[in-house]
């Protein structure tokens, strides 16, 4: 068979790829972003990263299928730990799940579930080690997403503290098993293990509360809000007023506050980064990339407050160009990285708003 051949409209053509052929294309299907960023890797570390990131989506598509039930989600998320532990039943979760899935998810995602025994094969012919990352991974985010599914989340979360947990459950823990991949294939890197770990789902937030301010009219349109009431409780504003056509400066303030939150993680995840031993290059961009893209998303948000759509603060390809060539030319070097960051962040920190990382 030849490579044309082999492509995710003919989902039976990619078991027939190599394994790392097999994971890229499906990369490219559920995530363009990561489909970039993970092949930055080091060979030691690309297909495990590349498996662990499939391995999240298969959960992530079962939280996000609207013709699934509480209890279908608890059961297939249950069903799914189990067959990432064993490394057997896939057959049948793929059998059961795949018929259950709608038009509203993507169709990349209907061939990654068709083809979860293909994913769970490649995961466990991976050192114990990280198989056990993995499946830690997994685990936490299969156990907390569905905490959710039943809440009334129109009014947003009750703390800052429940944000952090939400956040944790659906890429803190994500950063955590990077965190030991990393340390799994370089002792160098694994001499830095416990802070890399604390930093790691600092990081994670980071990235996560990027996503969630970006798209804060998206989830309002659904009827869904995962920003925080006591931070707006602080600036008079209820979140349970909160509407597509909202135009207040109560919110605009406690929104930039949560930049300056956001701002203080994304700093974390520059000390995680710089880290990494400098000439571990792959490693670096792969942070890097994810960094600063978020950064300058924080500013386009920070720049137009008054924003109603992601659209609108969505970066440009020409930034997201200059952003890899940037990290490529200064990435060894932990000054040149501070001194960038500190220039591209400083209008995310708000004077009145002192960040407190909570370890």
């Amino acid at each position: 068979m030849t490579d044309t051949q082999i492509s995710i409209e003919n989902p039976e053509s990619l078991l027939a790829a190599s394994v790392d052929e097999f994971q890229a294309i499906l990369l490219e299907g559920v995530s363009r972003t990561f489909a970039l960023t993970i092949p930055q890797l080091p060979e030691g570390l690309y297909s495990a990263v590349a498996n662990a990131y499939l391995l999240c989506r298969i959960v992530d598509t079962v939280e996000d299928e609207v013709s699934l039930t509480i209890e279908q989600k608890e059961h297939f998320c249950s069903s799914f730990i189990e067959v990432v532990r064993t490394g057997k039943g896939a057959d049948i979760f793929a059998r059961d799940l795949t018929p259950l899935l709608s038009e509203q998810t993507i169709p990349a995602e209907h061939v990654l579930i068709q083809l979860t025994p293909r994913v769970i094969e490649i995961t466990h012919s991976f050192a114990p080690e990280q198989v056990a990352a993995l499946l830690g991974c997994v685990e936490t985010m299969a156990k907390g997403m569905p905490v959710y599914q039943g809440m009334d989340l129109h009014g947003g979360l009750a703390t800052m503290q429940d944000m952090n947990e939400y956040c944790y459950y659906v890429a803190g823990c994500v950063g955590e098993m990077l965190a030991k991949l990393f340390c799994h294939y370089s002792e160098e890197i694994n001499q830095h293990r416990k802070q890399l770990l604390e930093l790691s789902v600092s990081f994670g937030q980071g990235l996560q509360m990027t996503n969630i301010l970006k798209d804060i009219w998206d989830d309002a349109q659904r009827g869904v809000c995962w920003l925080p009431q006591d931070i707006f409780t602080e600036t008079g504003f209820d979140l349970k007023e909160l509407t597509t056509t909202t135009d207040s400066a109560e919110f605009r303030l406690g929104l930039e506050h949560l930049l300056s939150i956001a701002q203080g993680h994304l700093k974390d995840a520059l000390t995680y980064t710089q880290l990494l031993p400098s000439h571990e290059t792959g490693m670096r961009n792969f942070c890097l990339w994810a960094l600063g893209m978020s950064v300058l998303t924080l500013n386009e948000i920070k720049q137009h407050l008054d924003f109603n759509d992601s659209s609108q603060v969505k970066i440009t390809r020409k930034k997201v160009k200059q952003t890899i060539v940037t990290t490529k030319i200064i990435g060894r070097s932990n000054l040149l990285l501070s001194l960038l960051f500190d220039l591209k962040s400083k209008n995310l920190v708000c004077k009145d708003w002192q960040y407190q990382a909570k370890k």
